[in-house]
């Protein structure tokens, strides 16, 4: 059976070097991998061909080598299999370095185990596995996943990736242009949904950071080429297209409303992408609709300003070369269609693909409480190049209106309890072990040494994240009290370790009734007002799950918890502040809470978070719409600036951000002619014109009102103010 093991090993080895030929994959990067691989591979196989019988090879440490690399190429395999042109490279890498780390480990292990035996057979000796060994030790290890690990680490940080460290990950991974970056965020996003529907949470949250890098270099390359910018004369953005960012000289629209130069984004869709390179959204269709509008206000502005409109563009090779221009995408309007000409009704069309399992409120409550933002698959359209000169309004002087030249797309974190879970498929424990395990810990919390507190809330903590079976027992055993009495210990790890088992145990709904009980909420507030930055945000994580049940919603918000969460989500780390807006959405869903958090300052916070760059669009808007729903919420949202970015999130956000930015909106214009004029002047009907077609169902009934609205506010029926 052991010698077995050996031959499968081999046979793997054959294998892999008979891997299909990589002529359609990414092959520079695939083939530089490849190439170091198959060398420590090659120097591998002769020497395991040596042994294949002799007794040696049935020795029990050689044969958990034998294990351990033949799993690691079989994981090298299944990754090279999967390469193709429009992968990941971002992800590639970081799997690809991790594994050659491993199979250089492993192999470096195996040849030292065999140099150490005195039963090596006749034809391997001592020196040839020491030149086999120096061979390996001396080759080149990659730095590239370093490289991007750091970028990443300082991206989530709030710091960014310095100018040498982008420029390092676009020259390797070929990352130059603004297409390529735009195919990476798309493979990038094709990753997280298929690690969503698998529930891989942690596979999900190192995507997420990718997600987050790759956009920043997209942001950081569009302001680059905007202060290279050497035109004498400034090219409207809205003629540029979002591809090449160059003039458009054919400007065609795609399924999703938005504009684009016909000969870049037909290489777009022949390289089989079908997501909209703007919006991310799914394609309904290919078809590619000239722009007359579009075309005809470029000719103008360039016979206007003597500009000589360019040759027809047409993109040069397939992937890396497409030009770079000199000029900035910026999403502003050129005409507005006047509200007299509105349809009365538009169709009930275009809801391709929508999740349907998001809501869990009736529509007679819409208002009152707002459908989170799930990740859905984006389906609502966006308005051709249209629109009305912005103005800057009374209302907020202090306010500046922000270019819309985000890349938007679904929002990276999801209204739900973050937990710090393992990523690894769960099994089912011996339960009668686990029970005599944790009774011995929860013995160990009342241990009067600090030392041994601290690894046994350690230990809990990791015991909770592994599977439900886990929770149940651990809070059988009477393990939650005593942890809610360790959130107020003077020791930052023992606090941390406690306040995390309990998110953790959390995720068990008897547990979150439990954890309520027994009077868990003001000791959170106590982490929350002193803990650390990891404390702190899993205390906000944990106030959310505990707020999924009503009673609690009104115990928490009641409690106190409401202004030190507001705190949170102003001056907390970038996670800090995306758990403080998940509890605060969910508190704000009970009505008594909803003055609570306006009073606490809440809305300043959420207003400058709707910047993409925050990646909190969709939890600031939805908690937003939960907040127009009161009078001192609509002020709040009027004073801080909220409007122009409302109106930026229904025309640029996902499905489920125009939805609710479309709701708030509503509240905000039914109930004060100030906020609708101001609604108007930021040019919010093309948008709310596409809404009403092709959005969600209650985006749509939503967009529609608000259209009828602005009608009949036109034929003289009056506001209040």
């Amino acid at each position: 059976m052991e010698i077995s093991l050996l031959k499968v090993l081999l046979k793997n080895i054959s294998t892999f070097f008979h891997l299909p030929s990589h002529e359609n994959r990414n092959s520079e990067i695939v083939g530089k991998y490849y190439q170091k691989i198959e060398e420590i591979l090659k120097l591998n196989k002769p020497v395991l061909e040596s042994i294949t019988d002799s007794e040696i090879s049935s020795n029990e440490s050689l044969q958990k080598e034998f294990a351990g690399l033949n799993q690691s190429i079989d994981e090298l395999r299944e990754l090279l299999e999967d390469c193709h042109p429009l992968m990941s490279k971002v992800y590639f890498v970081m799997q690809i370095e991790s594994l050659f780390a491993k199979i250089r480990s492993q192999s470096l292990q195996l040849f030292e185990l065999l140099q150490s035996s005195n039963d090596l057979p006749d034809e391997l000796s001592s020196s040839s596995l020491e030149h086999c060994i120096q061979k390996i030790k001396h080759m080149g290890h990659e730095k590239s996943s370093s490289i991007l690990s750091k970028a990443i680490r300082d991206q989530t940080d709030g710091s960014g990736p310095s100018v040498d460290s982008r420029s390092k990950i676009a020259d390797f991974l070929n990352l130059k242009s603004n297409q390529e970056l735009l195919i990476e965020a798309v493979a990038l996003e094709k990753l997280k949904e298929n690690a969503e529907q698998a529930e891989k949470i942690g596979d999900l949250e190192v995507i997420e950071e990718m997600i987050n890098l790759v956009t920043h270099m997209i942001d950081c390359l569009i302001e680059s080429k905007q202060s290279e910018s050497s035109n004498p004369v400034p090219i409207p953005p809205d003629f540029c297209c979002p591809l090449s960012l160059e003039l458009m000289t054919d400007p065609v629209i795609v399924a999703s409303g938005q504009t684009y130069e016909r000969g870049y984004i037909r290489k777009w869709l022949d390289l089989g992408l079908t997501v909209c390179p703007k919006t991310m959204q799914t394609l309904a269709h290919t078809n590619l609709i000239p722009n007359y509008t579009v075309k005809a206000l470029i000719a103008n502005w360039c016979e206007s300003n003597n500009v000589k409109l360019p040759d027809r563009l047409t993109p040069v090779g397939v992937i890396s070369s497409f030009h770079e221009p000199n000029s900035p995408v910026h999403h502003h309007h050129v005409q507005t269609p006047s509200v007299d000409s509105l349809p009365e009704n538009t169709p009930e069309s275009g809801d391709q693909g929508e999740n349907s399992t998001v809501s869990n409120t009736n529509e007679s409550q819409a208002d009152e409480v707002v459908v989170p933002p799930e990740v859905a698959v984006e389906v609502a359209a966006q308005p051709a190049a249209t629109a009305t000169p912005r103005r800057e309004h009374e209302y907020s002087p202090r306010f500046e209106p922000r270019p819309r030249n985000q890349l938007w797309r679904r929002p990276s974190d999801r209204f739900g309890p973050r937990i710090v879970s393992s990523p690894t498929t769960e099994t089912r424990p011996d339960l009668t072990a686990v029970e005599t395990q944790v009774k011995k810990l929860v013995n160990e919390l009342t241990d009067t040494s600090i030392d041994v507190v601290r690894n046994t809330t350690g230990e809990l903590r990791l015991l909770a994240r592994h599977n439900m079976d886990n929770r149940i027992v651990i809070a059988n055993c009477g393990a939650i009290n005593l942890l809610i009495g360790l959130l107020k210990s003077t020791d930052e790890k023992v606090q941390e370790n406690s306040v995390t088992a309990l998110l953790n145990l959390s995720i068990n709904d008897n547990n979150k009734t439990a954890i309520a009980n027994a009077d868990a909420i003001e000791p959170l507030i106590h982490v929350l007002e002193t803990g650390s930055s990891e404390a702190k945000e899993n205390s906000a994580a944990t106030l959310f799950s505990l707020s999924v049940i009503e009673d609690n919603k009104i115990r928490i918000g009641r409690s106190g918890a409401i202004r030190p969460l507001v705190d949170l989500l102003g001056n907390g780390t970038p996670r800090g502040k995306k758990d403080a807006a998940t509890a605060l959405f969910n508190l704000s869903i009970f009505h008594e809470n909803k003055a609570r958090i306006v009073q606490a300052g809440a809305v300043k916070y959420l207003v400058e978070l709707m910047d993409p760059a925050a990646g909190m669009v969709d939890k600031a808007v939805a908690v937003l719409s939960n907040l127009a729903t009161i009078p001192e919420g609509r002020t709040a949202i009027g004073q801080e600036g909220g409007i122009p970015v409302l109106v930026e999130v229904v025309e640029l956000g996902s499905a489920r951000g125009k939805e609710n930015a479309a709701a708030a909106l509503l509240q905000l214009c039914t109930n004060s002619s100030r906020f609708c004029n101001m609604v108007l002047q930021e040019g919010a009907v093309p948008p709310l014109v596409a809404l009403s077609q092709s959005g969600t169902p209650r985006a749509k009934e939503k967009a529609q009102s608000l259209l009828s609205y602005f009608r009949n506010q036109r034929h003289g029926n009056g506001g209040r103010g």
